[in-house]
């Protein structure tokens, strides 16, 4: 077979004065404008399959192995084999460790790269690959919109790599004190810019400029979840996690804090490659619309989104909700408009998704320490709880995977005010306290934001 094609999740939209993407694009296009010409998000044209045999051959491969068994199936005749895997074995230099909870439970510890969060595993192989595909000749400019970590994982994986600038936008007031630290003094050919909104401003800010024709010169691409080159990294811990704590022919379940949904659409896409997934739990905070959407068969976005405590999960319209869509037969917008509802059943045999209050995510905090010595920061509290109240629901299945996807070091006031101390902080987060940055500031205006780009790059 011949190196796959991507289309857009909008191409089969009927509407007056809306032009559908009907074409398809080489992955490495896909990868370098980001988002489909109609504002859609690029879907593989088919998933490759992974046999029975050839997944239990992967047991005992290390991390950066199973990486490139995987990623070779999208990328092959995109990227060449061996390069490929020297660029897997160059991102993946840490530990990917997985903490045993009670019985075979346990909690998949995403924390321990570079800047401490589950983006590192997608950003450091897309700065990579978006280095080895790009044009020598022309600078890319990356926009991308974070609620915490994406940006700071984005921003340290792209610092110091020629030809490309990196623009960070991410609202003001909701990231923690640790994150904002962290993105504002990445440096070097990184800018960040606190928006004055929430996420999801920063989010359509973005899109805007992406969509905008005065902007076409600028070489823009987004290193957000709407870029498949984040999706296909993010399928690999499911593998490796799955081949280090099942038995063969065993299926697992996963529990995932879902906040744009990029994160659990990489297990989505690892159970249709062959692994064995049984469920899919989508675990969100109060920004309850996917759950109510599973409950009722009708979809609403939130708008404005809810803050809760778990920040990066602060999302009233997820993104790649497009693309659950598309794979469950339906279509969604960008701006929460469906055009043709997905099968309901299919996708509720498959995902369960609940919503976790901030009073519950708390009462995980100190339950999974206090009866198992775990320490679990906001998000991954939403994960656990998430498992636990399916397994209440429906029984005990083993073995089951919680995702912890920062380090609780990140939110040292919330740990400290329910366990009574703050969390050591890791290596890769020892120097940040010292370092020294300030944000742009600008106001949820995308005329601001707009004049800023330009003036920034035409000085380039």
């Amino acid at each position: 077979m011949g190196a796959i094609k991507y289309y857009s999740t909008n191409r089969n939209i009927i509407e007056s004065g809306f032009k559908p993407f009907k074409g398809t694009v080489s992955f490495k296009e896909a990868l370098m404008i980001g988002q489909a010409p109609d504002a859609g998000l690029f879907m593989p044209e088919r998933i490759p399959n992974i046999s029975k045999g050839d997944l239990e051959d992967l047991r005992g491969n290390r991390y950066f192995e199973v990486a490139h068994f995987i990623l070779d199936k999208f990328l092959y005749g995109d990227i060449d084999s061996d390069y490929l895997l020297k660029l897997c074995k160059e991102a993946y230099n840490f530990k990917v460790p997985i903490e045993k909870v009670n019985d075979r439970k346990y909690i998949l510890r995403l924390d321990q790269g570079p800047t401490a969060s589950f983006k590192d595993f997608a950003a450091r192989m897309m700065a990579r690959l978006m280095g080895a595909l790009k044009d020598e000749n022309k600078d890319l400019n990356i926009l991308v919109a974070t609620s915490g970590d994406t940006g700071s994982a984005v921003g340290e994986a792209f610092k110091g790599v020629n030809g490309i600038n990196v623009f960070i936008l991410y609202p003001e007031k909701e990231v923690s004190g640790r994150q904002k630290k962290q993105l504002d003094t990445i440096g070097e050919n990184v800018t960040t810019l606190s928006i004055n909104g929430k996420f999801d401003d920063c989010q359509n800010l973005v899109k805007m400029a992406f969509q905008d024709k005065d902007l076409s010169d600028l070489n823009l691409t987004s290193a957000n979840s709407i870029n498949i080159g984040r999706i296909l990294p993010q399928m690999v811990y499911y593998f490796y996690s799955y081949l280090e704590k099942s038995e063969e022919g065993e299926s697992v379940v996963f529990s995932v804090p879902s906040g744009n949904f990029g994160n659990s659409l990489g297990c989505e896409f690892s159970r249709r490659m062959g692994l064995p997934v049984s469920k899919i739990i989508m675990a969100v905070n109060e920004n309850d619309e996917f759950p109510n959407y599973l409950n009722s068969g009708k979809y609403q976005k939130l708008s404005p989104s809810k803050p809760c405590i778990s920040s990066a999960m602060n999302v009233g319209h997820p993104s790649n909700l497009a693309r659950f869509f598309e794979l469950y037969g339906g279509t969604v917008d960008k701006s929460g408009k469906v055009h043709k509802y997905p099968d309901l059943k299919k996708m509720q045999s498959k995902l369960f998704s609940i919503a976790i209050s901030d009073q519950m995510t708390k009462d995980a905090i100190k339950s999974i320490y206090e009866k198992h010595n775990v320490i679990l920061e906001p998000h991954g509290a939403v994960g656990w709880a998430g498992l636990e109240k399916y397994l209440h629901e429906n029984g005990d299945y083993s073995p089951c995977i919680s995702l912890e996807t920062a380090h609780p070091a990140k939110f040292p006031e919330e740990i400290k005010l329910l366990l009574g101390f703050e969390p050591e902080l890791p290596e890769s987060m020892k120097d940040v306290d010292k370092r020294q940055g300030e944000p742009i500031r600008l106001e949820n205006d995308y005329i601001q934001l707009k004049n800023f780009l330009i003036c920034s790059l035409e000085n380039k």
